[in-house]
This record gives C-alpha cells, sequence and structure tokens, in this order.
C-alpha cells in the first residue's frame, strides 16, 4: 500500500480514514439511537450529524489545499490561526481522545468477549484488563517495525470489517417489512412520549463518536503522495461511512418494533441480525466487532503516535517525542501513548460505566481540535490566503467554514457540562507537565496575556469538575 519512497498512496489513505471511522461505534447505532427516537428522528439527526460533518471535512479538504506547507495534521491549524497555546491544546486534546478512544475499544472487545465467556464481564473485570494489556503491548511492538506494515495490515482488516457489515444489512433489506417501519416512523409504541428536538438532542454524542477518524489522512499528510490525495481521501472516506452508518440505523426499524431496537444488547447490529437469521447472526456479527475493533485500534493506536510526535516536531510538545527509530517509527511518542492507554485500561477497574463513560469523554476531547480547525477554516478564507487565482471560492468556503464551527459548538452544549469538566481536568496536568517542558526547553515565556487567560478558564473548569468528582456530583 506504501511506494518505494515510503509514501502512503489515495487508496491507502482512504482506508486509514475508512479504518479510523469504521471501529466500534457502528455496531452500536441501532440500539443506542433506537432508546433515544424513531426513524424521523434518527432521518433529522444523520441529516444535522452529516452537515456539520461534511462541513468540517470540507475545511480539512480545503486546508489542505490552501496550505500545503502545514503537513503536520489538526493541532498545526490551531496553531497557525489562534497561537501556541491553544495548538498545544489542540494536540493535547486530541491525543487525549485518541487515548480515550483505545480504552474504550479494549473495553468493548472485553464486553463482547463476555457475551460468550462470563469471566470476561461488562469489559472492566481482571481477567479483561489482563487480556487487554497483552494486546495492547502486542500492538505497540508491531507498530515498532513500522508505519508501512503497519497501514497494509490496517487495509486488510478494514476489508475484513466491512464485509459482515454489509453481510448484515444485506439480509435486514432482504427481511425489510413497510408496515413494521411505517409504524416506527414517528416513534413506536411503548416508547416514552419526547419532542422532536428531545429526540435529536439525545442522538448528539453518539453522532460525534461514529464519526471520529474523519481527520485521518490529515494526521498522516506527511506520507501522503500530494496534498491533493488529503482531501480526496477525507471526502471519500467520508460519504462511504455516513451510507453505512445510516443504513445501520434505519435498517432495524423495519424488522422489529422501536421498543425492541432499543433494548437489544450491545453491540445491537449483532443482536439485530440474530432477530432476523437467527443466533449464528449474533456470533458472525460479534466475530466482526472484534475484527473490526482491533483495526480501529491499530489505526488510531498509529494516530496517537504521530499526534505527539508531529507536535514534538514543531516545539509544541518536548523533544523527546520527535525521535524516530529506524523503521520511521516515532517510538518515544508510542511508548509514552501506550503507557497511558494501559493506566486508563486498568482506571477501568473502579468505573461504574467504563463504556460510556470512555465513549463520552474520547467525543468530547475532539470538539476542541474539530473547533479550532473549523475556525482556522473561517480565518484563512476572510483573508484569501493561498487561494490566488481560485479567490472567487473563498465566500464559499468561508460559509462551510463557519457551519462546521456552528455544529462543533452545538455539539459542546449537547454533551454536557459534565463531560467537558471532567476533559478539563485531564488538560491541567498536560499544561503543568508537557506544556511547560517544552517551553522551557525552548527557553520561552510560558503564556501570552490572551492565553493566561484562556488557561485560567481551563483551570477553573478542571478545578470545579475535580470537586464535583470528589463531593459526587459527578460520578464516572
Amino acid at each position: 500500500m506504501t511506494s518505494k519512497d515510503n509514501t502512503i498512496s489515495l487508496f491507502s489513505l482512504t482506508s486509514m480514514v475508512v479504518g479510523s471511522m469504521i471501529g466500534a461505534g457502528i455496531f452500536n447505532l441501532p440500539a443506542r439511537l433506537g432508546t433515544a427516537t424513531g426513524p424521523f428522528g434518527a432521518i433529522i439527526a444523520w441529516l444535522i450529524a452529516g452537515t456539520g460533518m461534511y462541513a468540517l471535512a470540507r475545511v480539512f479538504q480545503a486546508l489542505a489545499e490552501r496550505k500545503p506547507d502545514i503537513d503536520a495534521g489538526v493541532f498545526a491549524y490551531a496553531k497557525a490561526g489562534f497561537g501556541d497555546y491553544m495548538g498545544f491544546l489542540s494536540a493535547f486534546g486530541y491525543w487525549l481522545g485518541s487515548i480515550l478512544g483505545n480504552v474504550f475499544y479494549w473495553v468493548l472487545i472485553g464486553a463482547t468477549l463476555g457475551k460468550f465467556f462470563p469471566i470476561f464481564g461488562d469489559g472492566s473485570s481482571a481477567v479483561a484488563i489482563g487480556v487487554s494489556l497483552v494486546g495492547i503491548w502486542a500492538f505497540h511492538f508491531m507498530i515498532l517495525r513500522g508505519i508501512e506494515q503497519a497501514t497494509y495490515i490496517n487495509f486488510v482488516v478494514t476489508i475484513a470489517k466491512i464485509v459482515p457489515i454489509l453481510a448484515a444489512l444485506l439480509l435486514m433489506l432482504l427481511a425489510f417489512h413497510w408496515d413494521t417501519f411505517a409504524a416506527n416512523f414517528w416513534g413506536g409504541e411503548g416508547m416514552p412520549e419526547k419532542t422532536l428536538v428531545a429526540q435529536v438532542r439525545d442522538t448528539m454524542l453518539i453522532t460525534v463518536f461514529v464519526f471520529l477518524g474523519i481527520e485521518g489522512a490529515s494526521v498522516y499528510s506527511r506520507f501522503a503522495r500530494t496534498r491533493a490525495d488529503v482531501g480526496t481521501a477525507t471526502i471519500l472516506g467520508f460519504v462511504g461511512v455516513t451510507g453505512l452508518m445510516v443504513a445501520v440505523t434505519l435498517l432495524p426499524y423495519a424488522v422489529m418494533p422501536q421498543a425492541e431496537v432499543a433494548g437489544l444488547r450491545q453491540p445491537s447490529l449483532a443482536s439485530a441480525l440474530a432477530a432476523v437469521v437467527g443466533p449464528w447472526g449474533s456470533v458472525f456479527i460479534s466475530v466482526g466487532v472484534l475484527v473490526s475493533v482491533l483495526g480501529a485500534y491499530l489505526a488510531w493506536s498509529l494516530i496517537c503516535a504521530e499526534v505527539l510526535f508531529a507536535a514534538a516536531k514543531s516545539r509544541d510538545m518536548p523533544r523527546l517525542f520527535s525521535e524516530e527509530n529506524r523503521n520511521r517509527v516515532p517510538a518515544n511518542a508510542l511508548w509514552l501513548s501506550n503507557i497511558v492507554v494501559s493506566l486508563f485500561v486498568v482506571s477501568t477497574y473502579w468505573s461504574q460505566d467504563a463504556f460510556n463513560l470512555m465513549l463520552d469523554l474520547t467525543s468530547v476531547s475532539a470538539l476542541l481540535p474539530y473547533l479550532l480547525v473549523a475556525g482556522y477554516g473561517v480565518l484563512i478564507a476572510r483573508r484569501r490566503e493561498g487561494y490566488g487565482a481560485e479567490v472567487g471560492s473563498a465566500p464559499r468556503d468561508q460559509f462551510i467554514a463557519w457551519v462546521a464551527v456552528f455544529y462543533s459548538i452545538v455539539m459542546f452544549v449537547a454533551a454536557g457540562l459534565e463531560h467537558v469538566m471532567l476533559v478539563a481536568i485531564l488538560l491541567i496536568p498536560g499544561t503543568a507537565v508537557l506544556y511547560v517542558w517544552a517551553r522551557r526547553e525552548q527557553g520561552v515565556r510560558l503564556f501570552k496575556p490572551i492565553e493566561l487567560v484562556i488557561f485560567l478558564v481551563v483551570l477553573a473548569a478542571g478545578l470545579i469538575g475535580l470537586a464535583g468528582l470528589l463531593t459526587g456530583r459527578i460520578v464516572p
């Protein structure tokens, strides 16, 4: 999938986007959306989420074309537009979200195995944690052997995990009942009465989670054969995966009442298929879940290390993490990432609901980098930077970027204050250790006046969140 000059083809970049986006979330969509809304509300939710994320994908595409000199990925746009500390917060927040997402993957693996082997429990038992730690470090040493090998494995796994999804969709399409779908359309019987606004709001955080990875090509832009490939891969991956997610959401409404969809055990796509074809359907999709999650974990392990490495190269993180081994793998960044993943995995033993906590925190952590990327898209369109003879497209790009900004802000509101404060708690030690370390290495001042204000806001949010944890008002 890579050429002899160590670049990644458009096909492989696209598979990185698809591999990053299709992980655990798509298998959990039927029950998560079924609990919140019927087909009509789901369609509205996907129109909102799809519009917001499409706008964000277009921003990534525009930035790849207008700013080809910025090849460090997501956080570099935040730094270019809003300064050093916002660049650091974007890099650390994105890295943190990737870390938490990887923890979520291992919890889901344990929970899926728990359906067949009770000793794994809900994914946070001692046995599940032990198996997770073995898996984390097995992947770690494989990745150390080279990015090119890992991207090839990611390509193979991406194909392998799409097959069971397509098979499940085909089987449910063959079992499609218009009467059942129509009965569920406005909200099925036996479901609590909710306004359409409330229904859509309750779907928002899960839609953010399943779209994570849309920026996968941007993260690996330094390996792309051409900058145009980065934007093209982002759009191709977005369109293909969005189609799959909408189908996975809507088809179960055509084979069973909404109340049954809402009550499906996770991974709910497996349970939905079992209702159509029998128990073997659950086993078939559960195997697909394991393959899918392991593939997504591989992709996100690469992204974790790459973000930390790129931030260190641009001096936003300590230079220790800018070192590569002989296989061009950012080894120190990979070591730190997997040590932190391991610590979080161990911490799930004491969590009341590790599955949903890691899912929600992953989504919230990604929102700040997304918001800053969209904001930078607005800035360069207003300034007409990099447009040249295509300056006439700047107003269109600015409008699209504003849509992405608005969507990101709405997602923060939908996430809830408690989740935002929990993430702020983690931003404080990141600033105190990594940001201060990097600034001291360079011998420069820590904060400009506006950056100090931003830090104080983060500090206040984190302290309030910590007080909530200590008093029991916030329960992880």
